[in-house]
């Protein structure tokens, strides 16, 4: 039988530190600052798996790049990057479906030099519940 360790190791942080400094980095948008954004130009990324979409639906235009791949679709250095991500002045704000994975996705994205790179606050959920369109 395997004992849990209930003590952190030394030097690490829980989630809601990493999350906390994901956020510290951002200006996140909220939904009608996005659609702002998405009419200057600026790229949706949707990160949810397809059964959420499939579940609650999806905001028309969105990129869909599932989380597990973002970084190699946007890394302007990257082999596996899509068309669009060519710059690293490109305005991406990520949405999943409450926030909460997108910030630490839009962290990442700034790492990779995306330094425009935000997320969606409250996501898909705040999305829908603002009133604008899905499908």
């Amino acid at each position: 039988m395997v004992t849990a360790v209930l003590t952190p190791p030394p030097g690490s942080i829980g989630i809601d530190e990493i999350l906390a400094g994901a956020r510290a980095r951002l200006r996140r948008l909220g939904p009608l600052e996005t659609a702002a954004a998405i009419d200057e130009g600026a790229v949706l990324v949707d990160i949810r798996p397809a059964a959420q979409r499939a579940e609650f639906g999806e905001i028309p235009g969105a990129v869909i790049i599932e989380r597990n791949v973002l970084e190699w679709r946007l890394d302007p250095r990257s082999d596996a990057r899509l068309p669009f991500a060519d710059s690293y002045d490109l305005q991406v704000i990520v949405t999943c479906q409450e926030g909460y994975t997108s910030s630490l996705a839009a962290a990442s994205l700034q790492d990779l030099g995306l330094r425009r790179a935000t997320d969606l606050a409250g996501g898909f959920k705040a999305w829908r519940e603002a009133g604008l369109p899905t499908v």
